[in-house]
């Protein structure tokens, strides 16, 4: 993920600002594309909530799996709203960065929500992140780590 975030920061939900590098190095990434006007996406976001808590919160060690939400809201409030009233405690590209498009672009973002999951070159193991949590849960997660090219053991 070095090289898609290259040279940039991320944002947590409380604010702060997170090296990229430090924070997706060895992890499978879902770039979640999404906004808080969006009513598939607000239907969609606890689920992936769920799903990140699951894989983080409720596994020891954690599951090598982060997402990074690329916000399409109207405004950095409307983002900041949506991420503390919704989301899990992933990172998020600020509001005001034009790196934003260029991301939609290169994963052919053409609706949202779209969770594209990627490795750490940013090559695409599924732009299907969505539809695979709701048809088969945690389970996916397995395929995309083999996808990934990480070795960790990790068992779901």
């Amino acid at each position: 993920m070095v090289d898609v975030f290259s040279g940039r920061l991320l944002v947590s939900k409380d604010g702060r600002s997170v090296d990229p590098e430090e924070a997706l190095q060895n992890k499978v990434v879902g770039l979640y594309f999404s906004a808080g006007w969006c009513s598939p996406c607000r239907d969609f976001t606890p689920v992936l909530c769920d799903f990140y808590t699951e894989l983080l919160e409720d596994r020891e060690p954690p599951a090598p799996f982060e997402v990074v939400f690329i916000s399409s809201d109207h405004s950095a409030e409307e983002m900041l709203g949506y991420m503390r009233a919704m989301h899990g405690d992933w990172l998020a590209l600020p509001f005001h960065d034009p790196y934003k498009h260029d991301l939609k672009k290169k994963y052919n973002i053409t609706a949202i929500p779209k969770l594209v999951i990627v490795k750490q070159t940013g090559e695409v193991i599924t732009d299907k992140g969505r539809k695979q949590i709701r048809d088969k849960g945690l389970s996916c997660f397995q395929n995309w780590l083999e996808g990934a090219d990480i070795f960790q053991n990790f068992s779901s």
